[in-house]
């Protein structure tokens, strides 16, 4: 999505990602480009907006921003190279998403993801600057969506309500369930999980 841009406008994307902590499902990045001729009021971090909040800025950013791109890595990719470098994966996704090429990146955290344009690294910065608020907000709406999608096949685990954090729910579910084909291998409840059931079946 791309809006119409003035020749020589200094253009910033801000950068988030969310669901490092899960033990399911895909980690999931965004990247946004405000456009400052439409602002957007009430950008925060997503974590201190309510569910309500977030989904009526998501329409916003949408409706508003120069652009932005939602990005992910999937549950393979995290087991494979592990869940920093699949967050890192992501957002350079995202970055590379856009379709309007920004002049500088920022990116919420300490480091960032591998990037052919300027890019720099501020901590908490889903607190401090808009366009990394906008991306946090669209990031967590996008990845939420997508749990409520798998707690329609899998009601029984609960994702429409813990998302796939490991909740004493989840943990519970997963005990009594087995694992989901969505479930991140390499986190410890999962992998402990898996090792149990396999011990049990040793036994049999």
């Amino acid at each position: 999505m791309s809006e119409t841009i003035t020749k020589n406008q200094y253009l910033i994307a801000g950068v988030d990602e969310v669901g490092r902590g899960p033990l399911a499902g895909a980690v999931v990045a965004a990247a946004v480009i405000l456009n400052p001729k439409r602002p957007i009021e009430g950008l925060l971090d997503s974590k201190m907006l309510n569910e309500q909040k977030r989904v009526q800025l998501d329409a916003k950013i949408r409706q508003h921003a120069l652009d932005f791109c939602i990005a992910e890595a999937t549950v393979e990719e995290i087991d494979t190279i592990n869940i920093l470098h699949a967050s890192m994966l992501a957002m350079q996704r995202a970055i590379d998403g856009l379709s309007v090429r920004a002049n500088l990146v920022l990116v919420d955290g300490n480091r960032c993801p591998p990037c052919t344009i300027a890019c720099q690294a501020i901590v908490k910065g889903d607190q401090r600057v808009q366009s990394i608020s906008a991306a946090s907000i669209i990031a967590k709406i996008a990845r939420d969506n997508m749990m409520v999608a798998l707690h329609e096949r899998h009601p029984e685990f609960g994702f429409d309500r813990h998302k796939g954090y490991p909740t004493a729910q989840h943990r519970a579910a997963i005990a009594r369930f087995g694992v989901l084909p969505e479930h991140r291998r390499s986190f410890g409840p999962v992998r402990n999980a898996l090792s149990t059931t396999k011990e049990k079946s040793t036994l049999v």
